[in-house]
């Protein structure tokens, strides 16, 4: 009998993440909620209890590196392997802003978290995606991160100047960029995928529900075949 794929989810106890979750848990993935906030966690697996679907916790933050190498290891013990990486985790800073007057500790919390705690938690993990005979890692990404619609002045995303969190999704692509090269070969593919423009706690506004922002990342944690790619829910999306 297969064995039942486990996927860890970071930033799960909310928003897209959640959904992410309830979704992939719906396909019978063994999911994995990891958050900083437990008690949010647990309310979580709650939530997802109350449809009949089951998971785990692990305490994780991306900001704390002995978290993250904690998390890596509790998974090995449980699971021996993880097949599916969402990187989901991500903070918004207001103090953001274009970059003459970006406050300067506001933008290295953003990248801090957004790409460099995402990099932590992508190594700690590896050896065990290595571990499953096809990995598969989904960094949510953001139209925001493109240098293309950054710089297109008829792009609805030119106007959105937030140089911390933009050039942390763009650096977030430079990641997925070159560790698909690197995972050439391997059974593990790896893409960034943006959900849309989705109301959440991190925008406070948007067009789409989280559960139809889930939708695109889920399907490359489940099926996605190709590697290095940046997509949206409209197609490809320029780098």
């Amino acid at each position: 009998m297969e064995k039942t794929r486990i996927a860890l989810i970071t930033g799960a106890n909310k928003g897209i993440g959640l959904e992410i979750a309830r979704q992939l848990a719906g396909a019978g993935i063994g999911v994995i909620l990891g958050a900083r906030d437990m008690d949010r966690a647990e309310a979580a697996v709650a939530d997802l209890a109350s449809r009949d679907l089951g998971a785990q916790t692990v305490h994780l933050d991306l900001d704390d590196p002995t978290s993250i190498v904690a998390a890596a290891k509790e998974i090995e013990v449980l699971h021996g392997r993880l097949d599916i990486l969402v990187n989901n985790a991500g903070i918004f800073d207001f103090a953001d802003a274009p970059p003459g007057r970006a406050d300067i500790e506001a933008v290295r919390r953003v990248m801090n978290t957004n790409f460099i705690g995402t990099l932590a938690v992508t190594q700690a993990m590896l050896p065990l995606l290595r571990a499953a005979p096809a990995g598969r890692i989904v960094n949510l990404s953001s139209s925001l991160g493109s240098l293309t619609l950054n710089g297109d002045p008829t792009s609805p995303y030119y106007a959105a100047q937030f140089i911390g969190y933009n050039a942390s999704k763009a650096a977030l692509n430079m990641l997925t960029v070159e560790l698909a090269e690197e995972l050439r070969g391997t059974g593990i593919k790896v893409n960034s995928v943006s959900p849309g423009f989705v109301k959440t706690d991190l925008t406070g506004q948007g067009t789409m529900t989280p559960e139809e922002g889930a939708r695109l990342p889920v399907q490359y944690a489940l099926s996605g075949e190709t590697s290095g790619g940046f997509v949206e829910p409209g197609g490809v999306t320029p780098w």
